[in-house]
């Protein structure tokens, strides 16, 4: 740390240059976030240094959290949902393994995923001492139920279904595991972190939800689909009681006690995510949504004009194809498999879509 400070000019002439040497998001087709909506960052700016791990100094704040939450579980068919908003899936994950665990209470706890589960879960077993069980994946990509379901025992506190697959955008026979769930007497959670706020709008949803009798618990990230500023992601309940294993006693707070795993936690992206879901509204999020499948299907079809096969036909809007070369000033990435994958988010244009058609077009002639 300096003595003596900067001066504005000088500070903020740095701050510019070190920006400047990010990636700018016109070229970035492997990110499931993208730029904040214009009302997003008018809306984190007006609640900056709001802390909602004292919500009793911050009750406006708090309440608009309230009501992103309702929104979320209004849209996942259960306005009665309980939760709160994360810091996105990766917190979202460690709290339902928590707690799951305590709820079932057994001695050597495992959790069933699927292989295509997100590496958070590998993190969170670790912290946790749980056992993670991978479960394979059909030849869609999507978890094998039946193999689920052998995976499933006494010991098994959670088992996990993906609403949008990071790496191949599919959706898990959630209805099916959801039977499982019931049947068995398992938590039953789902990880729609991604597909949460764009299953929804699809024109032929999934049903993935709430509306579903086994599912326990959603994470969703509005920093994904939801255009709010990062870090915004939500947890869901079906359940208030179901947050009791995650309670701690908090006595020198404005609340004596609070569920959350993160004590001060920032009310600006909160109030960002639910600026955009308001102003949006379902019709406006539909019209999104479409459009990046829309973007989605075109990128497909442009490629396998030059014999790029698609590795799966996903069912959001992750493209992946059978190719080991890209053209250069592209910023995408690769599955495990080493499918090429991009994700067709809101900042990816038809116009981007189409030069990178281009693009790939010219190395591959």
């Amino acid at each position: 740390m300096r003595e003596k400070g900067r001066s504005r000019e000088e500070l903020f002439s740095f701050l510019a240059r070190r920006r400047g040497e990010d990636l700018e998001y016109g070229r970035i087709l492997s990110s499931m976030c993208t730029r904040p909506h214009p009302v997003a960052v008018e809306a984190e700016a007006m609640f900056a240094g709001t802390n909602l791990g004292d919500p009793g100094l911050f009750p406006g704040t708090a309440g608009i959290e309230r009501l992103l939450i309702e929104s979320l579980g209004d849209l996942l068919h259960h306005p009665g949902a309980c939760g709160y908003a994360t810091s996105g899936g990766t917190e979202s994950n460690i709290q339902v393994l928590r707690m799951a665990r305590g709820l079932a209470g057994v001695q050597d706890p495992n959790v069933v995923v699927p292989e295509s589960a997100h590496f958070s879960f590998e993190k969170a077993c670790d912290l946790l001492s749980i056992e993670i069980r991978p479960v394979p994946l059909d030849r869609n990509f999507r978890m094998d139920a039946e193999a689920a379901e052998e995976q499933v025992d006494r010991n098994t506190t959670c088992l996990v279904g993906i609403a949008g697959t990071t790496e191949y955008g599919m959706v898990d026979p959630i209805r099916i595991l959801s039977d499982i769930a019931v049947d068995r007497g398992v938590f039953f959670h789902v990880d729609a972190a991604f597909g949460g706020l764009v299953v929804p709008f699809l024109e032929e949803p999934i049903p993935f939800d709430f509306a579903l009798p086994g599912v326990c618990s959603i994470s969703v990230d509005p920093h994904k689909m939801g255009m709010s500023p990062i870090p915004a992601g939500a947890l869901l309940v079906r359940d208030e009681g179901m947050l009791s294993p995650l309670s701690v006693a908090t006595p020198y707070l404005t609340v004596k006690k609070e569920y959350t795993l993160t004590g001060t936690r920032p009310g600006g992206p909160v109030a960002g995510a639910f600026a955009v879901l308001e102003f949006l509204g379902r019709e406006g999020m539909r019209s999104i949504v479409q459009g990046c499948m829309a973007n989605t299907a075109r990128l497909i079809a442009g490629l396998e004009t030059f014999g790029l096969e698609r590795a799966v036909t996903p069912d959001v809007n992750v493209a992946t194809f059978t190719c080991d070369r890209t053209p250069p000033g592209w910023q995408i990435s690769r599955t495990r498999k080493g499918h090429l994958r991009i994700v067709c988010m809101p900042h990816v244009s038809r116009d981007q879509v189409e030069a990178f058609i281009s693009a790939m077009g010219e190395i591959h002639a």
